[in-house]
């Protein structure tokens, strides 16, 4: 069982955020990079869907040079093999952009399965998964959160409003999957350090047969405007009352009049 893992590097949200002044972005000076946060769990899935299965682990990963660091702790956590696509002219590709280069990335791979984290911690769009597949001619099921495979069917849970939905999908197929199927394992030291030396194999535009002007910013169907930081919360306000009923009373009052939510 061949399963190819989509990841993403993204900045760590424990640490502050800040906007650039012009708003054309984020700030990126001393901020910190890790790899996203639901990718983990999709490195983590395809790890133990080999132990099961045997077969290899593949980490794919579109993004500038700094992205390497995202493949390496993939690696570290036991992925055999990592891609990554670096190419000035995917600066400002959108999510369907990058969606078909790693569609060409995979199509150049052993593939049974390919997965991907739910969403992106940096811009929660959940949009790279579901375009994958499609580009791909693959079944998919999005926001799983559990992952069984006999005889070349995946069965899959996903969890909805007020129950569970089991559906069975031939593989090969694209599964997003939910930060609640499975805790991701701690790279070990053996493991870094096996990571470390380990070979990352980079293409580029050229080398996938795309043309910039396929997938880069001439061809983005959406484009940030600006970003800006959210409003910055006022302090809360603390009252004393001499009795239970004088402070439901301030309490009304102030949903009334100043929340005015009643």
């Amino acid at each position: 069982m061949d399963v190819v893992v989509c990841v993403k590097q993204v900045p760590d949200t424990e640490q502050p955020i800040r906007v650039r002044p012009d708003g054309s972005g984020v700030e990126e000076q001393g901020l910190n990079w890790i790899l996203n946060y639901y990718d983990e769990h999709a490195v983590e899935e395809a790890l133990r869907v080999r132990e099961k299965h045997g077969g290899t682990v593949t980490v794919v990963c579109v993004g500038p040079a700094r992205a390497t660091e995202a493949l390496r702790t993939a690696l570290a956590m036991g992925a055999d093999e990592a891609v990554h696509v670096q190419d000035p002219a995917l600066e400002g590709a959108d999510h369907l952009a990058v969606a078909r280069v790693l569609a060409e990335t995979i199509r150049q791979l052993r593939c049974d399965l390919v997965l991907c984290g739910r969403l992106a911690t940096d811009d929660n769009a959940s949009v790279v998964g579901p375009a994958l597949a499609e580009y791909l001619s693959l079944p998919q099921a999005t926001a799983i959160s559990k992952l069984d495979i006999s005889d070349g069917v995946a069965t899959v849970e996903r969890e909805v409003e007020g129950g569970v939905e089991v559906l069975q999908v031939p593989l090969p197929a694209v599964f997003t999957v939910e930060r609640t199927i499975n805790e991701p394992r701690y790279p070990t030291l053996p493991g870094i350090m096996k990571a470390k030396r380990k070979e990352i194999r980079t293409l580029t535009l050229k080398d996938l047969g795309l043309e910039p002007g396929q997938v880069g910013a001439q061809a983005a169907r959406v484009r940030y405007s600006r970003f800006d930081p959210p409003p910055r919360r006022e302090a809360g306000r603390v009252v004393t009352p001499d009795s239970p009923e004088e402070g439901a009373r301030l309490i009304a009052q102030f949903l009334q009049e100043t929340a005015k939510v009643l």
